[in-house]
């Protein structure tokens, strides 16, 4: 299987079907099979480019935190190196973070850009939610040892024993407040953001991105002349944990990606 090397990292990533390019970026704990209930409808339309983050999947740990910031760098050092052009870019989760990053560090190298079930600051997760990842440490890992995340891990990581590091170094990330609410609001590429109507990211801060977006601030009028470049999806039904193989994801991304975005007059 393929590996560039880009930023000190051997980054894993696999190519399907033909076409613009889009680059898939997993969730946390993931890798390129998260998308795998989705890929054959996106391998239709598009050439997809799967992307195994620092630290999971077959990309093995290089010794440095774990960013949002560096996986953006990573991301467009791929497309660079593979001399991509312009692409368009989905992230879900972890994957939607640094998808954003992108578009904000390399905003040259991203036509449209899809966040999945992501904030653009720390605080849009639910408490519960912050909870939850601040306790991601030694001790989680070994809880999680069985589970369907842990067993591909396992399966397919060049070092299987970096399992709890893995743990460790999430944990870091996801303790770091940040808002990027400033960089949102500057971006010019259009953007749609996909959320489950029962995600672990609040429904209120959920119109305050797409707000920062130009969405939400007025009538489209009858010919929708008056709706910004930017879209949102919230998909009835789902959840964060299963928004990703749902369905329902390709039938709204794909339009997106396919139609002509006229700006607002």
């Amino acid at each position: 299987m393929p590996h560039a090397d880009v930023n000190g990292l051997s980054l894993w990533y696999q190519v399907h079907g033909s076409g613009r390019p889009l680059v898939l970026l997993h969730g946390g704990f993931g890798a390129a099979e998260t998308f795998a209930p989705v890929l054959p409808a996106l391998t239709g339309r598009r050439r997809v480019i799967a992307v195994d983050l620092q630290g999971h999947g077959r990309t093995a740990d290089v010794d440095r935190p774990l960013r949002y910031e560096s996986m953006a760098d990573d991301v467009a050092a791929l497309i660079r190196r593979l001399d991509l052009g312009e692409v368009d870019l989905m992230g879900y989760s972890l994957g939607g973070g640094v998808a954003l990053r992108v578009a904000i560090q390399h905003s040259a190298l991203v036509r449209r850009l899809v966040v999945v079930s992501a904030p653009c600051r720390s605080q849009g997760w639910y408490p519960e939610v912050l909870a939850a990842m601040a306790a991601h440490d030694e001790q989680a890992a070994e809880r999680m040892r069985g589970t369907p995340s842990h067993e591909l891990y396992a399966r397919i990581a060049p070092r299987p024993e970096d399992w709890p590091a893995l743990w460790v170094k999430s944990g870091d990330l996801l303790r770091r407040d940040y808002d990027w609410s400033a960089e949102v609001a500057a971006l010019t590429v259009p953007v749609l953001l996909v959320f489950a109507d029962a995600d672990s990211v609040s429904t209120a801060h959920v119109v305050e991105f797409f707000g920062l977006l130009g969405g939400g601030r007025r009538d489209a009028g009858g010919d929708g002349a008056a709706r910004p470049a930017s879209r949102l999806a919230v998909l009835p039904g789902l959840t964060h944990y299963d928004i990703v193989r749902s369905p329902a994801l390709p039938a709204v991304v794909l339009p997106f990606l396919t139609t002509q975005v006229r700006e607002p007059a």
